[in-house]
């Protein structure tokens, strides 16, 4: 039986993880290391400055709350809660409530604990339903399960995973897909405590979006899920070509 790693950044009392945990458990022996509360948006960060603790759940066999993010999941899943054990066959996150489209999957935890798979050679996935309001998993779950059996049997090329964007309601189709660049418009609320100290709400609003037939945001507007192929190699290499000239001058 595969051994198949789930976290989230909702954290463990999450109703997408438990929507997909309970469609994982055909596949294999299904272990969660999770959040013990919501990490939205803390990207690939991991805790230095303070001691982490783990809780095993009580009510739950094989599930683990960490106090700390998506990626001090994985990283105490893989080098202590399995320590001496086999690694697992592939490590799925979310399924998160709302998107991870475009450049905001640089901001997200889900992403980021898939990522913490990747670069340590397993097989990952990230999962999302795109909603603002409504976060029905009846369709998005099954969905991806059975993406997860496929990468299963079939496999990924090292160190990548599928960030993994569904849309609400019955499955359409997918299609594989490049992340976007959605143009945003940044917003700081002030507002002030009972003691009259301000204190700051930070906003965005979408002002324009990359409308490429190939990228994630037409893919989700058409109705399909988006399938994105991501890396945690960063570099520009056009960029790269390009400044290479430069070695043979003097800076």
């Amino acid at each position: 039986m595969p051994l198949i790693l789930v976290t989230n950044d909702d954290s463990i009392y999450a109703s997408g993880l438990r929507a997909l945990v309970e469609q994982l458990q055909p596949l294999g022996e299904v272990m969660v290391v999770a959040p013990a509360s919501e990490h939205s948006g803390c990207s690939r960060s991991v805790t230095l400055g303070r001691p982490l603790r783990i809780r095993k759940q009580r009510e739950r066999d094989g599930w683990y709350a960490v106090e700390g993010t998506p990626t001090d999941c994985i990283v105490l899943a893989l080098h202590w809660l399995l320590k001496g054990q086999p690694r697992p066959d592939i490590v799925v996150s979310g399924i998160n409530r709302g998107a991870n489209l475009g450049d905001s999957v640089t901001y997200s935890g889900t992403v980021a604990g898939a990522l913490e798979g990747a670069v340590n050679g397993i097989p990952s996935l990230a999962f999302s339903l795109v909603s603002r309001t409504e976060f029905d998993y009846t369709h998005a779950a099954p969905f991806a399960a059975r993406l997860t059996r496929k990468v299963l049997q079939a496999g990924l090329p090292k160190h990548t995973l599928l960030n993994v964007n569904i849309p609400p309601g019955p499955i359409r189709g997918y299609r594989f897909t490049r992340t976007g660049t959605k143009l945003l418009c940044t917003n700081i609320e002030e507002r002030f405590d009972p003691r009259g100290r301000p204190y700051y709400w930070i906003g965005t609003e979408a002002d324009g979006r990359d409308e490429a037939p190939d990228v994630d945001y037409t893919a989700i507007a058409e109705g399909l899920v988006a399938i994105t192929p991501l890396r945690n190699d960063l570099t520009d290499r056009s960029a790269l070509a390009h400044l290479k000239s430069w070695e043979t001058e003097d800076l």
